[in-house]
């Protein structure tokens, strides 16, 4: 006699991600046709400064153009942490609650940094100059953001990535972030110099700290 044994088979539900890489590219086509001359400056962010130097003003940080890419880069930007950690074996990539709840902190991380920003800016008198910095960082965080959404792509949907590679994407968009940093500090460095006591209390208060309290955060939540 023959004994059967059921064993249950469990089905990763993948559909919500391609729901939002489909959505993300989407919004890339749409904003690229509406807005296409000036996207084909953006795109050539990497080795032109044609884009920074003619859309530099701080109106443009609320531009349709600036919001819809930015919409992109944040939930690129929330794929690439789950991943990572997935990679690593603190969490699973098709989980959506854990998801939603990664994109849902990015978003309020953003805006209460944004309004925290605004706050200080006006008390300290350099709001001009913050939109203008903030703008700049903006734009490079949100080319990195559009760069790894095509390697999210991979990373969701192939097992068999090793994690030297996703070290080195790691590795790499932190060096870029840095850089953007110091291209964003060389623009400005005429102003800063003027309110350099100012621009090292904004440093310290709100692009330094956040980020050492969150590392601190994560790495004693994963010990």
């Amino acid at each position: 006699m023959v004994e059967n044994v059921l064993h249950l088979r469990v089905i990763e539900n993948k559909d919500w991600a391609t729901v939002l890489f489909v959505l993300s590219f989407a919004t890339i086509a749409l904003t690229k046709s509406t807005f296409e001359n000036r996207f084909a400056d953006f795109a050539r962010l990497i080795y032109s400064d044609k884009y920074t130097n003619i859309y530099k003003d701080s109106s443009n940080l609320k531009s349709s153009f600036t919001i819809s890419l930015f919409f992109v880069q944040i939930i690129s930007l929330a794929f690439f942490i789950q991943l990572s950690l997935a990679f690593f074996g603190y969490a699973s990539k098709t989980d959506w609650i854990l998801y939603i709840q990664i994109i849902t902190f990015l978003i309020f991380f953003v805006l209460s940094k944004f309004l925290i920003e605004k706050i200080i800016a006006t008390a300290f008198d350099i709001e001009e100059f913050v939109e203008q910095f903030n703008l700049q960082k903006v734009t490079f965080r949100t080319y990195i953001g559009l760069f790894i959404l095509p390697i999210n792509i991979i990373l969701f949907y192939y097992d068999s990535i090793s994690r030297n590679f996703l070290t080195i994407i790691i590795a790499t968009i932190l060096i870029a972030n840095i850089l953007t940093y110091l291209v964003s500090i060389k623009n400005y460095q005429n102003i800063i110099f003027g309110k350099l006591f100012y621009f090292i209390l904004y440093l310290c208060a709100l692009e330094i700290a956040p980020y050492y309290f969150m590392y601190y955060w994560f790495t004693k939540g994963i010990a």
